[in-house]
């Protein structure tokens, strides 16, 4: 599979480099560093929670990019640092070349087609699919975008998940990595019918598809799939499951609905060979359990108030909500619901969430608790989350 990969890449930079000779003479070459500095101040309203201890200023995140473009080929790089998680990873870094004028080509780590691009939500907390790999997820591999029109066409392998970061103690990381952006499955164990079982398992291999179309100036609707298989490294096997996704996208004024269905099937298999309901991922330090197949249904809905003074740019406000129906009958389903706004003001980014959740593992005094079976008698947990970045 690798040579074949690499095989493939080489004969694309040649290809590329004939086809492409004349677009160097078009986009200037450029070197360009940003990045981000964004705190978060909080109020939790948790099982536990005790009003004093629970409202608090952190550091969210800082991280550095950095874009280029030089005889033809593009480089987008990001790294992220996280000190609250203690917890450092890559976030993106690919190399990109413009084919021609419908065709461009991303080779390294880069987001995976599939669903709502680039996201699926309008606030800081994104939605649910987020926490279960399935929005702004990034993985290692080859991919080609064609757009033409009012289609656009993604395609994409990746052999494996993004590089592992580095957390603080080596006893909660593992061969894959629980120090990452994107959420991955991790081999640690899994559950079968209630029963905790060894499962050293891991994404390997996964082709992604995704067309969207243009119908009308403000509509746009769209279809993915993933085909990815599930490696267990104890029987040196793999299972195949199939994922799909149908979207829409609106625009009307300023006005902006996105909508999402997804059906996802993790098919893995325990270290003993039984088929697992419950697997584990990881991101930010630290692995929870995720139901491995269900439906996931996103709504979102956002308006935009131009301001344009000295201090505010614009105010978006906007309703936010996901639930996870899994497929499992004894399993209950995951929910949040984010009502908010972001504040503009030039490269001051402000979300204001308040931020609702049913059997949602970050909404929770249990940390990690909701996504697998989660509980029948779960309670609204909330969290008045307000995130302030500047952005260079």
């Amino acid at each position: 599979m690798y040579k074949i990969c690499i095989n493939i890449t080489y004969f694309f930079v040649f290809c590329a480099s004939a086809i492409c000779a004349e677009n160097d003479s078009i986009k200037k070459d450029f070197f360009k560093l940003g990045g981000a500095v964004r705190f978060n101040a909080v109020m939790e309203n948790y099982e536990t929670s005790n009003n004093d201890l629970d409202t608090y200023v952190r550091m969210d995140t800082w991280f550095l990019s950095t874009e280029a473009h030089q005889k033809g080929f593009d480089l987008s790089f990001q790294y992220r640092f996280f000190p609250e998680f203690k917890t450092h990873f890559l976030h993106h870094a690919y190399i990109g070349y413009q084919i021609d004028s419908d065709w461009y080509v991303k080779l390294g780590v880069f987001q995976k087609p599939f669903g709502i691009g680039d996201f699926a939500s309008h606030s800081w907390w994104f939605q649910v699919p987020y926490y279960m790999g399935w929005e702004d997820t990034y993985n290692t591999g080859i991919g080609f975008f064609y757009k033409r029109d009012k289609l656009t066409i993604d395609a994409a392998y990746f052999r494996q998940a993004a590089p592992k970061g580095s957390v603080s103690s080596n006893a909660e990381d593992n061969s894959v990595g629980n120090g990452r952006y994107s959420y991955a499955i991790v081999p640690t164990y899994g559950y079968s019918n209630g029963k905790k079982l060894d499962a050293y398992i891991r994404e390997l291999d996964q082709f992604n598809g995704r067309v969207r179309y243009q119908i009308s100036p403000e509509v746009e609707l769209g279809f993915s799939g993933e085909m990815g298989s599930i490696y267990n490294e104890t029987l040196n096997r793999r299972n195949w499951g199939f994922s799909w996704a149908i979207h829409t996208l609106i625009n009307c004024d300023r006005w902006n609905f996105k909508g999402e269905v997804i059906s996802y099937n993790y098919n893995a298999q325990s270290d003993n060979d039984e088929r697992l309901d419950i697997v584990q991922m990881g991101a930010y330090g630290s692995a929870y359990d995720v139901a491995a197949k269900g439906t996931i249904y996103v709504a979102g809905l956002a308006y935009t108030i131009p301001i344009n003074r000295r201090f505010i740019s614009s105010i978006q406000p906007y309703l936010d909500y996901s639930i996870v129906h899994k497929s499992e009958n004894r399993f209950h389903d995951t929910q949040q619901f984010v009502p908010g706004m972001l504040i503009t003001s030039g490269p001051i980014y402000t979300y204001v969430d308040y931020a609702l959740g049913k059997n949602h593992p970050w909404l929770t005094s249990d940390f990690g608790e909701g996504l697998g079976e989660g509980s029948s008698d779960a309670r609204w947990n909330s969290r008045l989350n307000i995130n302030i970045g500047y952005y260079f």
